[in-house]
């Protein structure tokens, strides 16, 4: 039996320091499960040899019991835009198919350091642009509530493995709104903290670029707060470190007397499929009868310079990491169009052009930190569309409102985004489509275990992971 590949990690874990379960046990059970699901999903690749796997938690069990590490025997499937030393790191892109890398990322090194054993990848996008995990290298990753739809992204892959069971626990990453999209669209929990609680890379342009950030994804929100443990360790190798938080999430969560405000659509500004917002409001429902203050929010600040101030900053960073391949005319023509029209779109940005993004932002923050001198929390959808078929590229309109970018669509994820607010994603139950949908509950910068706890006590009161796929 593996019954305990369905078991939350705080679970897993403590199972696996005890000595209860044995780590090839869970790797044996583990490896079986993905050659049962994985097939129909295609979110995990790149899936190292058994036999290294094997004998690595050959290993694992060998440590004594008082020098077991937090994470302790947990297979994990690192997403495939990091670095997981002597495998392959293709980022979704044919430049970089036989890339192996040389040394793992910091928050992969943190990890390894406190016994997890790496499984292999879960599939992205290419360059993590979109949110649809599908790439030329590994090819498209499906929902597994619905296979002809997709997964999101671009940390499609690891909410589709979590989903499935085939992992208790995964990274991701969000620019704009990856680790929260997936989440919501596979049924399980995403969490994109305060920027800066897990650095970048030592040595990555960070001071321009506080968009993006790496993050945990699992079943319960006292899981993530498990990576978090893990991953939160401050680097002074890197700028904007955030200070050290507790991440001890009591079982129970605590939203009582919580003041939470509802956003809704943003007044009218960001267009909604039917039934997106009427599922989240219910959700956000659920949190009144735990105890927290419900009302209703005006929109704080204009929807649109928002979301132009974010896309600039986005072109501008992207330009900078992508800018060479892009120059390389034997390189260009392989980037995806999304991709190219990213890097173009920075390269020719003008310097007034970055201020006016960076003063929105500025006026945003401040706008944001009033609103959070009157409620502890907010909440938004996670999606304004349900899944949509896994042949699409993107969805060119919603309630037939035409997207005039490739990422418009999730306008939603970008005022948490903008801001590097911490912003959980928290599931809601399906449609009339048999489909998952999720509302995130943002706080203000450096709350982010608050935001946990709130998102605990939801999990606790619904419990919608239990309802798995028949994947």
């Amino acid at each position: 039996m593996s019954d305990f590949l369905d078991w939350d990690a705080v679970e897993l874990i403590a199972a696996l320091q005890g000595g209860s379960l044995s780590a090839v046990e869970v790797m044996q059970a583990t490896l079986a499960r993905i050659g049962e699901r994985n097939i129909a999903v295609n979110a995990i690749v790149d899936l190292r040899a058994d036999e290294d796997l094997l004998a690595e938690a050959k290993a694992a069990d060998a440590v004594p019991a008082d020098k077991r590490g937090k994470l302790h025997g947990v297979p994990i499937a690192i997403k495939a835009l990091a670095d997981v030393k002597g495998t392959r790191n293709t980022q979704g892109s044919p430049l970089f198919a036989d890339n192996i890398s040389e040394a793992d990322n910091r928050f992969v090194a943190l990890m390894r350091a406190q016994g997890a054993i790496f499984i292999g990848k879960t599939n992205v996008p290419e360059f993590g642009l979109g949110s649809h995990s599908y790439n030329p290298v590994h090819g498209v990753t499906r929902n597994p509530y619905g296979h002809d739809f997709t997964a999101g992204g671009s940390s499609g892959g690891a909410a589709v493995a979590l989903a499935t069971g085939m992992v208790a626990l995964a990274d991701g990453s969000d620019m704009m709104g990856s680790l929260r999209n997936p989440a919501a669209w596979n049924n399980v929990y995403g969490f994109r903290p305060s920027w800066g609680v897990v650095p970048r890379e030592v040595g990555a342009e960070s001071h321009w670029q506080q968009l993006s950030t790496i993050g945990p994804m699992a079943r319960s929100p006292r899981d993530m707060a498990v990576m978090l443990d893990v991953m939160a360790q401050p680097e002074a190798g890197v700028p904007f470190n955030m200070a050290a938080q507790d991440w001890d999430i009591p079982d129970q969560g605590a939203a009582a007397g919580r003041k939470i405000g509802w956003l809704g659509d943003w007044g009218g500004a960001m267009p909604m499929e039917a039934g997106v917002l009427e599922l989240c409001r219910a959700g956000f429902d659920v949190l009144g009868g735990l105890g927290a203050v419900l009302s209703d929010q005006v929109s704080p600040f204009d929807a649109e310079a928002i979301f132009e101030s974010w896309a600039d900053l986005r072109s501008f960073a992207l330009a900078g990491e992508l800018a060479p391949l892009y120059e390389d005319e034997t390189k260009r023509d392989r980037l995806k169009p999304e991709a190219q029209w990213e890097v173009k779109r920075g390269m020719e940005m003008a310097a007034m052009d970055l201020h006016r993004a960076t003063k929105v932002r500025s006026a945003w923050f401040a706008a944001a930190a009033e609103m959070f001198e009157t409620v502890d929390a907010v909440v938004l959808p996670v999606a304004q569309c349900w899944p949509f078929p896994a042949e699409w590229d993107w969805p060119k309109e919603i309630a037939g409102v035409e997207m005039d970018t490739y990422h418009r669509w999730m306008q939603v994820m970008v005022p948490a985004s903008l801001l590097g607010l911490p912003a959980v994603s928290v599931p809601v139950g399906f449609g009339e489509n048999g489909l998952p949908m999720g509302m995130q509950i943002i706080g203000a910068k450096g709350t982010d275990r608050m935001v946990l706890e709130i998102a605990q006590a939801y999990h606790k009161a619904t419990n919608w992971t239990g309802k798995r796929p028949a994947t």
